[in-house]
């Protein structure tokens, strides 16, 4: 019996890649024979790490195929009709109507995933959600077998990675750094990030600067549309605020490091690594209360109804400003950090996968 994964692309920094990756370790030290299988394997990720679709060879009856659901593909249908043993793990698929008039294209690789995780109602034995948005959204698609939530495995010994000693000193220069970390999306509402913080920097703080982690096209017309707005504003690139592109992990670390709070007004996210990898750093979370960030965020933490940038502004102040509510803030994110351990998460791994093998 062999126990594989299954999912559309693997890359390097990819959330869902990452939890596979770490998810075959936990199954590994269970001694089953196992392999990732991949479409696309992104470079510098190779055949140590995943092996092309095409060479996973015959399915025996008994066989588990652990798939990784999170965008639109091929993929989808071809494993719902495997004659094995079948396990979806849901990370969710981003609405399509959050591309639509910014990439036509991705709109319709959305619209596929959608159709595809509604293919897959009927055909898979089991279903593991990152999140109890992420469940809900399973039910919603008419799922009936069992659904157990299960966080993204996340492998906290990578953080303790060095820091890019360069990025440290230019980000320590006395400023206040407000960071966001995530792909230029438009469900990840960058323009709602940038509108607060021209606020938090008008009203409250001159002396500020505003991180934007994460890859971006300067073709993309969302991309576009921020940088005229940012312009518009009177903001001034490098000197206020940082689109950084993609970088490096000891740079995100080093962004982590010299955080003084990380602001989140995403409008979907299936589970959000990044409000879990501020907690990591005790940087202070102010976040949009939003699909599943609520859930991650756990109780006592900064999550917020009101997009108004004014009042997100007043929070992040409320935030720098007032010591007993930071400190509040971060000693409540450190114990919701704890749900996230690598052990109590491969834990639950092993029990899951324990018992739907019987």
């Amino acid at each position: 019996m062999r126990v594989i994964q299954m999912l559309s692309t693997i890359a390097y920094g990819d959330a869902v890649s990452n939890d596979a990756m770490a998810l075959e370790t936990v199954i590994k030290s269970m001694n089953y024979n196992t392999r990732i299988y991949a479409e696309s394997i992104v470079s510098p990720l190779d055949k140590k790490n995943a092996l092309p679709i095409d060479q996973i060879g015959t399915l025996k009856d008994d066989d588990v195929v652990i798939y990784h659901f999170s965008t639109g593909s091929e993929l989808n249908f071809r494993f719902g009709n495997l004659k094995c043993r079948k396990i979806l793990v849901y990370h969710n698929v981003t609405p399509p109507e959050f591309f639509k008039n910014n990439d036509e294209g991705f709109m319709g690789v959305c619209q596929f995933g959608l159709d595809g995780i509604k293919y897959l109602a009927d055909k898979v034995d089991y279903c593991i959600a990152d999140s109890e948005f992420n469940k809900q959204d399973l039910i919603n698609y008419g799922f009936k077998c069992k659904i157990d939530v299960l966080p993204i495995i996340i492998p906290m010994e990578d953080y303790e990675k060095k820091p890019d000693k360069k990025t440290m000193r230019e980000m320590s220069d006395g400023k206040t750094n407000i960071l966001f970390t995530g792909r230029v999306a438009p469900n990840k509402k960058h323009e709602d990030i940038i509108a607060a913080f021209y606020y938090y920097k008008r009203l409250y703080n001159p002396n500020s600067r505003l991180i934007l982690a994460g890859s971006f096209k300067e073709t993309d017309s969302y991309y576009i549309r921020l940088d005229k707005f940012v312009k518009r504003l009177g903001l001034v690139r490098d000197e206020d605020f940082i689109f950084t592109g993609h970088t490096k992990f000891n740079k995100i670390i080093a962004y982590y490091k010299c955080a003084d709070a990380f602001l989140c007004m995403s409008e979907h996210e299936g589970f959000c690594v990044p409000v879990v990898e501020s907690m990591i750093y005790g940087v202070p979370v102010v976040a949009y209360a939003s699909t599943a960030v609520p859930d991650t965020m756990g109780k006592g933490t900064m999550v917020i109804n009101d997009k108004n940038p004014v009042v997100v502004a007043g929070c992040i102040d409320k935030v720098m400003r007032d010591t007993q509510l930071r400190n509040s803030l971060i000693a409540n994110q450190k114990e919701r950090l704890k749900d996230f351990s690598y052990d109590k998460v491969s834990d639950m791994f092993k029990k899951y996968l324990s018992e739907f093998l019987g």
